[in-house]
C-alpha cells in the first residue's frame, strides 16, 4: 500500500535546466524564449499562452534535436537520493511538467520516478510544427494531475507533497498536503508552507512522512 504521493515540477526543480530554454539555443530563439519564460515563472503571463508563444518559435526545429536535448538535461543535486528515499519509506514520486513529454524518457530513467504528465510537441514530416498537441499542461492541469493521482493510489490529499518553483505550480501547492518552494520565485516563496533555497533535494528527505 503506498503511504505517501510527492509530485515535483520537472524544469529548474528536478533537472537543474529549462528545457524549452535548450530547444530554443538550437533554433536560434533563445533570447526571446528566455525572456518570456523568466515572464511566466513570476506570474506576470498566462503560462498557456506564453507556451504557445515560444513552442512556436521552434517551428522546422529537426526531431532529432528532441534526443540531444533530452539527454544533456541535468538532474539537480540530490534527486536521486530523495526520490530513492521516497520509495524506501513507501512513497510514489511523479513529475508533471509544462515541458515537454518527449524530454522526459532519460530523466525518469536517471531518477526512477513513477508517474509523468507533460505536453506534447507536435512533429510531422520528422521537424517540429511549432505546435502542441492536446491539453496544455498549465497550473490547473499539475493540480489536477495530483488530485488524479491521489486518488487511484487511495490517497487523501493530507498525504501529498508538492514541490515546484514557478506561478504554474501554485496550484498544486495549493491543494496539497505541503508544498514546498525549491529555490523559487518569490510569489512561490510567499504561499508555500515551506521554502528551501540550497539547490539539493536531498535537504527535503527530513520532511518525509
Amino acid at each position: 500500500m503506498t503511504k505517501f504521493l510527492v509530485v515535483f515540477d520537472v524544469d529548474s526543480t528536478l533537472i537543474d535546466d529549462e528545457a524549452i530554454e535548450l530547444l530554443a539555443q538550437h533554433a536560434g530563439t533563445y533570447d526571446q524564449v528566455a525572456a518570456v519564460t523568466e515572464r511566466a515563472m513570476r506570474g506576470e503571463l498566462d503560462f498557456a499562452e506564453s507556451l504557445v508563444e515560444r513552442v512556436a518559435t521552434l517551428a522546422g526545429l529537426d526531431v532529432k534535436v528532441l534526443d540531444q536535448v533530452a539527454n544533456a538535461l541535468s538532474p539537480t543535486k540530490g534527486a536521486r537520493e530523495l526520490i530513492a528515499a521516497i520509495h524506501d519509506r513507501g512513497g510514489k514520486a511523479a513529475a508533471v511538467s509544462g515541458g515537454f513529454i518527449q524530454l522526459l524518457g532519460p530523466v525518469k530513467e536517471k531518477l526512477g520516478f513513477d508517474f509523468e504528465r507533460a505536453n506534447t510537441l507536435e512533429v510531422q514530416d520528422g521537424k517540429l510544427t511549432g505546435k502542441v498537441i492536446g491539453k496544455i499542461i498549465d497550473r490547473q492541469a499539475k493540480a489536477d494531475a495530483l488530485v488524479e493521482w491521489a486518488g487511484n493510489l487511495g490517497l487523501g490529499m493530507d498525504q501529498t507533497i508538492a514541490i515546484g518553483d514557478g506561478a504554474n505550480d501554485l496550484g498544486m501547492m495549493e491543494v496539497a498536503g505541503l508544498s514546498v518552494a525549491f529555490c523559487a520565485k518569490p510569489v512561490v516563496r510567499e504561499k508555500a508552507k515551506i521554502a528551501l533555497n540550497e539547490r539539493d533535494l536531498a535537504q527535503l528527505i527530513q520532511l518525509l512522512p
